[in-house]
């Protein structure tokens, strides 16, 4: 028995990003490039204004989205989840990525060779971290940086959706004790496993809410500002093409060997075709014997 105002709870519980109380950073070349002592203790109190944020009565579901560039992706991802462990925290999810920009081989001798490999390395992670540590994390991960593109923070108001999750438990064991007093019967038996159903629907909203407010959900995403060498040693594959792409001797032997087998191949041919060849030449016997026939006549009449 999903009544309209159980709708609206979930709808709320959804959408509580939508009706956040936002806080969002951009920092452009121009700003990071004129960052002086005084701005970087600014942007460590807006980190702590924004993701410490605490009203009375109030409750928050926390978020956030960093966009940076770092000298090396690997080294600060495996910082990032040690740092998470410390604090509590654990990674959902990590998607490094190496995007190769050209290859290119250098041979260095007969055998040896390098490959010189360009490549940029980035990773997307998402990251959960408990609530009261989340601005101890965003300033470890800001004391990674080599350039801010961008962050975002998040803190969602969700004080009525709580208060109103709430209200509807209170009304949904109300309506299970009303059902309970009434005749057994075909209705009452729906009517109960719908508001079991609403039931379970409010426990799961109420634990997943709990969650989000636990713990906060933490993009990021990880670039380097520049192209990576790599120098790779490998096998100098053009020497040993050209090792073994011609032997004359061994290639004499197989010559010979497949003409032998050819004219293996003709005389069985020929021999599967004989009934063909047997017609042949019965046919140019005859043919033979017309012609010289023909030939003697012919010298009998003009004589």
């Amino acid at each position: 028995m999903k009544s309209p105002t159980f709708k609206i709870i979930l709808g709320s519980l959804l959408l509580t990003t939508i009706f956040a109380c936002n806080k969002t950073e951009t920092v452009g070349n121009a700003g990071e490039a004129s960052m002086d002592q005084t701005s970087m203790v600014e942007t460590s109190d807006s980190i702590s204004s924004a993701a410490t944020m605490q009203v009375k009565d109030k409750q928050f579901i926390k978020t956030a989205d960093v966009n940076m560039e770092v000298k090396d992706v690997y080294d600060a991802t495996i910082a990032i989840e040690k740092s998470l462990t410390n604090l509590g925290g654990f990674v959902t999810s990590s998607r490094l990525n190496a995007q190769i920009i050209s290859d290119e081989t250098f041979n260095t001798s007969d055998e040896n060779a390098t490959l010189v490999r360009k490549f940029q390395t980035d990773n997307t992670m998402q990251v959960r971290v408990p609530t009261g540590k989340l601005g101890e994390f965003l300033t470890f991960i800001n004391d990674k940086k080599l350039f801010l593109n961008s962050r975002n923070i998040t803190a969602a108001d969700v004080t009525s959706n709580i208060k109103l999750a709430e209200l509807e438990a209170k009304r949904n064991s109300k309506t299970s004790t009303n059902i309970s007093q009434l005749k057994i019967n075909k209705d009452k038996v729906t009517m109960a496993n719908d508001n079991d159903s609403e039931s379970n629907y409010q426990k799961i909203s109420s634990f997943e809410m709990n969650d989000h407010l636990k713990y906060s959900t933490v993009d990021i995403y990880l670039k380097e500002p520049k192209l990576r060498i790599a120098e790779i040693a490998v096998t100098n594959t053009k020497n040993i093409d050209n090792k073994y792409k011609f032997n004359f001797v061994y290639d004499l032997k197989n010559a010979f060997v497949e003409g032998f087998y050819l004219i293996q191949r003709l005389v069985i041919g020929l021999v599967t075709i004989w009934p063909i060849l047997l017609i042949s030449m019965v046919v140019f016997y005859f043919y033979r014997r017309r012609k010289e026939t023909l030939k003697i006549e012919n010298s009998d009449q003009k004589s």
